[in-house]
């Protein structure tokens, strides 16, 4: 239940654990689900957030010419060292926060991940060079931890049945922030291309100082463990969640779903642009559209449907409605094609909390900080390869002298990799009952 008492922080306490189980071992939460503060909460963290990266996206490409003094084409160079930088801070470090937040608690992350934030878009506003903006991605890669330990407290607070459901927040959280944070981006940069990193700096602390005072601690004393640095690494983490048979298959399929689903900020821009002749104007206002139908799919349609049809066969519908969307974009020669199937885009944004409450629901409580940081680790890499591949594909099959001359062949490699994300899905969820049937005990935790 949610409790506060005056002059003391809230705190989330949990069902006592029966008599007989075991520190660290997995026990089923049978007490209510988790309330609506907890998570109006957490959604405001991590939409504050992605508001403020959003906030600095429109500014970016001004700032770039200006530290390096070379054309937009050749900034946007730099512009992709950044995000590769990011990337691999993010790979790096996703597991040790993970495990760390297994150690202490997601509130001091969490706070610390503001607090770096906040310091880190400082960082850019006054950057004088391109190497303290370097810096500056760093030290956000590192913190990154927000995203990661949002959803470990999500796992805290939610009871098994309620989990993927309520991961979907996290998506809607992304879609909201990513509207609204381009725009009033767009409309700072009137001011100056370091205005909005001002601003991002501002919305940071504002978020660091909400949750100084209102954030409360999931993760109970009973469920913390010591903090082990074999396994603050991707790859301890990743050899200890291999002792989970589902949860290493459903890694697997998370891989190649995070590498298809990456084909999205990769080339769009550019896809809409050749494909069908669409200016900044169409490509801002089709992603405002995208962004708006994946923060209703994740916080709300996801809520409505995942209880009926369990978390298993919500995967499934997932990625069935985004190989459909894929198809359809790789084909598509008019803007007209490209709205028809953004619905399929949205219905596929289910995939990813489903993924994220099946294995969330195969960890034991004491260890779903590591999951998280393993989980965003993976992200991490796929966001290193993904627009490598993706863009490439792109030039070949773009250019006037292409073989076949198809500007959709990176959403037709997704499609595939979608499909064998099916594959690989359906096999870790073979014999079971795609969510529906109740939990049974076994060596990895019970049912899917």
């Amino acid at each position: 239940m949610w409790k506060a008492e005056p002059g003391r922080r809230p705190t989330w306490s949990r069902p006592s654990k029966p008599d007989g189980a075991a520190s660290g071992e997995s026990v089923s939460v049978t007490g209510p689900s988790a309330p609506p503060k907890a998570l109006i909460f957490i959604f405001a963290t991590v939409a504050i957030n992605m508001m403020g990266i959003g906030l600095i996206m429109p500014v970016l490409p001004s700032l770039l010419t200006e530290l390096t003094g070379a054309p937009v084409n050749q900034a946007a160079i730099w512009g992709g060292a950044l995000s590769l930088v990011y990337a691999a801070m993010q790979f790096l470090f996703g597991p040790a926060l993970g495990n760390l937040s297994d150690r202490f608690g997601r509130r001091p992350v969490l706070l610390i991940s503001m607090a770096a934030l906040a310091v880190d878009y400082l960082i850019m506003a006054l950057a004088g060079s391109l190497a303290v903006l370097f810096i500056g991605r760093i030290l956000s890669g590192i913190a990154g931890a927000t995203i990661a330990t949002a959803s470990a407290f999500i796992a805290d607070i939610s009871t098994k049945e309620d989990r993927t459901k309520n991961f979907g927040l996290i998506g809607a959280a992304f879609g909201i922030g990513f509207i609204v944070g381009p725009a009033i981006g767009g409309l700072l940069g009137e001011f100056g291309p370091r205005a909005p990193f001002y601003a991002a700096a501002a919305l940071s602390a504002l978020n660091f100082a909400l949750g100084y005072f209102a954030l409360p601690e999931t993760l109970s004393e009973t469920n913390r463990r010591a903090f082990d640095w074999r396994r603050a690494n991707p790859l301890g983490a990743l050899r200890q969640m291999a002792n989970f048979p589902a949860v290493r298959t459903l890694l697997i399929a998370l891989f190649l779903f995070e590498v298809a689903q990456n084909v999205y900020p990769a080339i769009w821009s550019y896809y809409t642009w050749e494909a069908v002749g669409w200016g900044p104007r169409d490509i801002g206002l089709s992603l405002a559209v995208v962004g708006f139908g994946f923060a209703f799919v994740q916080g709300y349609l996801i809520r409505v449907v995942e209880p009926k049809l369990g978390p298993g066969r919500t995967l499934i519908f997932g990625l069935v409605a985004d190989a459909v969307a894929f198809a359809a974009l790789a084909v598509a020669t008019a803007g007209w094609m490209i709205y028809a199937f953004m619905p399929f885009a949205a219905l596929g944004a289910m995939a990813k909390p489903a993924f994220t409450g099946l294995m969330a629901n195969h960890i034991p409580d004491d260890a779903q900080g590591e999951l998280q940081g393993v989980i965003y680790s993976i992200t991490g890499i796929a966001m290193m390869i993904s627009p490598v591949i993706m863009t490439q594909i792109f030039g070949i099959f773009a250019a006037a002298d292409a073989p076949v001359y198809l500007p959709g062949a990176p959403f037709a490699l997704s499609g595939l990799l979608i499909v064998a994300t099916i594959f690989l899905c359906m096999k870790a969820l073979r014999g079971k009952a795609f969510g529906v049937r109740p939990a049974r005990a076994g060596a990895d935790g019970g049912d899917l």
